[in-house]
């Protein structure tokens, strides 16, 4: 395979390099395309044939319907793993073992607690407010309660962060749906599973 692609436009030649993607797809990448010829574009409608970005995570083929997950079809996860499963898949790269599902779990149920002043931001929506919205507002509020900024370049402090937005998020999904049903708020159970919290 030839390691460029040429364009030929007005007599002109133009080069773009060709990469190869995590299932051997091949593309033309054409970011330069516009400097390169003063202007020129591509156009695609529907977006069709143009890939959005480069992807470690995600691979999709619509028309031969393919989802993949880190190398897994979307068909196995459903079929072979949970919710947790599918997350630390996302989050860390790989499937956990056993033993790190387990302390994933821990960790994330150790750090479910949403300080109590959330609900004062909760109760200021209308009980017909749409979920969505409100939870958006929710999450996006909790940096107030937890102010410090985390070390990205940090894989603990990043596993901390990830576990305790992991935590909380199950009380919030919950705490929206009973407001809106106009039943007390609760904080699940650490005997139920993580969406069984939900």
């Amino acid at each position: 395979m030839a390691n460029n692609a040429t364009i030929e436009i007005d007599g002109k030649k133009y080069e773009f390099p060709l990469i190869e993607g995590t299932e051997k797809e091949v593309a033309i990448d054409i970011k330069s395309l516009r400097a390169a010829t003063n202007g020129l574009i591509t156009l695609d409608s529907g977006y069709k044939n143009t890939g959005s970005c480069e992807s470690a995570i995600t691979f999709l083929d619509g028309e031969k319907g393919i989802l993949r997950y880190r190398g897994y079809s979307i068909e196995e996860l459903a079929e072979k793993a949970d919710f947790l499963e599918v997350a630390y898949l996302l989050i860390f790269g790989e499937l956990p073992t056993s033993d790190q599902l387990n302390k994933f779990h821990t960790d994330i149920m150790n750090n479910s607690m949403v300080d109590e002043d959330v609900h004062k931001i909760l109760d200021a929506f209308p009980k017909n407010a749409h979920p969505m919205g409100v939870l958006t507002s929710l999450t996006s509020g909790l940096i107030a309660f937890n102010p410090s900024s985390v070390n990205v370049d940090s894989e603990e402090e990043m596993y901390r962060a990830i576990v305790k937005i992991l935590g909380q998020f199950p009380v919030l999904v919950a705490w929206v749906m009973r407001k809106k049903k106009g039943l007390p708020l609760n904080y699940g159970s650490k005997k139920l599973g993580y969406v069984d919290n939900m």
